[in-house]
């Protein structure tokens, strides 16, 4: 199963991209692919606790847990992006996330 980093409450993608020991990811299955036009994906990794509409509308096929059932968010044409976990009390928000970088 793949796995990612995944930090609690993030600010900026930044936060996803520090080093961590392997042992600390946590195996993901994406559940919902969102492709943002390039303003809305630099908007949405550059700050991450703004609400989002696209979080809340998803919320519902997201969870915590083994494995982390998260939706993929990156900018159309590109194949890195962000995994997120919207905060289940606050759906518009995030709660976790993690950095996927594209595959060489």
């Amino acid at each position: 199963m793949t796995k990612a980093y995944f930090v609690r409450y993030p600010s900026r993608i930044e936060d996803l991209k520090t080093p961590h020991l392997i042992n600390r990811e946590l195996p993901y299955e994406v559940v919902k692919e969102v492709i943002l036009a390039a303003i809305d994906y630099e908007n949405f990794v550059t700050d991450m606790v703004a609400d989002r509409q696209f979080l809340e509308d998803n919320a519902a096929l997201c969870s915590e847990g083994n494995p982390m059932k998260c939706l993929f968010i990156h900018q159309r044409g590109k194949k890195d992006g962000v995994l997120a976990v919207p905060d289940p009390k606050h759906t518009c928000f995030v709660r976790w996330a993690a950095y996927i970088a594209a595959a060489e």
